[in-house]
C-alpha cells in the first residue's frame, strides 16, 4: 500500500469581547473598506481555544500582518475556549449577519462537532480562507527516556494503555487524530491509546514539560519556543520530507513508520452576512497572503501556505467534514 496519508487533508487542525456588535464591516460609510483603499477598520477575530495555541498563534499573526502592512487598523483578537472549539462556533453561528467578525479555526473544531454533540456546524458558517497547513510533531519533555521515536514506539506497544500522549484538541482533532493514526501504523488497537485532551497547546505545552503525558503530538510550530530553550525535545515530524525549522528531526517516514500527516487552520464568519462583508473580509486576507510580511511570517514559523478563499474553501470544508465524520465512526466517537 501507499504511504498512509491523513484522509482528512490534502486529498487524504473576556466578557467585552461578547457584546459582539452585529452591523456589518462595511456598513459605516466612515469606516475603511477594501473597494476605497483604504485600511480596513473593526475586524474582530475570535479564537475558540486558549491563548497560546496554533490558533491563537495563527490569528494574532495573521491580525499584526494587516496591521503592519496598513491592511487593517485595530484589528481585535479574544478567546472564547470550551468544548473543543464548539463554544467559539455555536458564538459564531450565533451571530448571524455580523459581517465584523471571523473565527480562527481548522481541523480541530471540524472534529469537535462531531465528538461534542455540537447543535452548531461549520457548515453553517460563511467560509472565509484557508491560511495555512503544518505538520504535526512528535514531542517529548528535554528529560524523557526516550530519545528516538523508535524507543516511544516500542515502549508505547508493549504497554498502550501505560504511555500517555497528551494532545491539544478534544476527540476527532488533529492531536487526537494524529496519535490514533499512528497507534494504527505501528500495530496498536486505537481504542487503547490513553489519550488525554488539553484545550489548546497552550494547555498541552505544560503537561508535557511537566511530565503529566509521556509524550505530546500536536502541530511542531506550537513548540518551536521550548525546542530553542532546550526544554523540549522532537522525536519526529509527519512531513513528507523534513521540515526547515527542524533540520535534524526525522520524518516519520525515514525513521520506517509510513505515516504523513498534515493540519491545517483557517477563517470562517457568521452565516448571513452580507456579499459586501465578505468581500471586505476576503480582501483584506488576500492582500494579507500577498504581503512580505506574511510571507517571513511563513518562513519563521515553518507554515505551509496553503491559501484558497470562499467557495474554493467551502468546498474544502464540506469534504473534511465528510471525512473526519468518516474516521471518528470508525473509531466509534461519532
Amino acid at each position: 500500500m501507499a504511504t498512509r496519508r491523513n484522509v482528512l487533508v490534502m486529498g487524504v487542525a473576556a466578557a467585552t469581547a461578547l457584546a459582539l456588535a452585529a452591523c456589518g464591516a462595511t456598513a459605516d460609510k466612515n469606516e475603511g473598506g477594501a473597494s476605497d483603499g483604504k485600511p480596513v477598520t473593526g475586524l474582530r477575530i475570535m479564537v475558540p481555544n486558549t491563548p497560546g495555541g496554533g490558533y491563537d498563534t495563527t490569528a494574532r499573526t495573521a491580525a499584526k500582518v494587516m496591521e503592519d502592512a496598513k491592511i487593517a487598523t485595530g484589528v481585535q483578537v479574544f478567546n472564547l475556549p470550551g468544548a473543543g472549539g464548539t463554544v467559539g462556533l455555536q458564538r459564531t453561528v450565533n451571530e448571524k449577519g455580523n459581517g465584523k467578525l471571523a473565527m480562527q479555526m481548522g481541523l480541530g473544531v471540524v472534529g469537535a462537532s462531531y465528538t461534542s454533540k455540537s447543535a452548531a456546524t461549520l457548515t453553517q458558517t460563511t467560509p472565509l480562507a484557508k491560511l495555512i497547513e503544518e505538520a504535526g510533531a512528535i514531542v517529548v519533555p528535554k528529560d524523557s527516556p526516550y530519545k528516538t521515536i523508535n524507543d516511544l514506539v516500542a515502549a508505547w506497544k508493549a504497554n498502550p494503555k501505560g504511555i500517555a500522549v497528551g494532545g491539544g484538541s478534544s476527540p476527532g482533532g488533529p492531536d487526537h487524530l494524529l496519535p490514533m493514526q499512528l497507534a494504527k501504523t505501528v500495530g496498536i488497537d486505537p481504542r487503547q491509546v490513553n489519550f488525554v485532551s488539553y484545550d489548546g497547546g497552550g494547555e498541552l505545552l505544560p503537561a508535557v514539560l511537566g511530565g503529566k503525558v509521556a509524550f505530546g503530538a500536536s502541530g511542531f510550530g506550537e513548540f518551536l519556543d521550548q525546542v530553542e530553550a532546550g526544554q523540549i525535545r522532537v522525536l519526529a515530524v509527519t512531513s513528507e520530507a523534513p521540515i526547515e525549522a527542524l533540520k535534524d528531526v526525522p520524518t516519520l517516514k525515514s525513521s520506517g513508520i509510513d505515516l504523513v500527516f498534515t493540519n491545517w487552520r483557517g477563517i470562517v464568519a457568521p452565516p448571513g452576512i452580507s456579499d459586501a462583508d465578505k468581500k471586505v473580509w476576503i480582501d483584506a486576507l488576500t492582500k494579507m497572503h500577498e504581503s512580505d510580511e506574511w510571507k517571513a511570517e511563513l518562513k519563521k514559523r515553518g507554515w505551509t501556505d496553503a491559501f484558497v478563499t470562499g467557495d474554493e474553501f467551502g468546498t474544502f470544508l464540506t469534504e473534511q467534514d465528510k471525512a473526519v465524520a468518516d474516521v471518528l465512526k470508525q473509531l466509534g466517537l461519532a
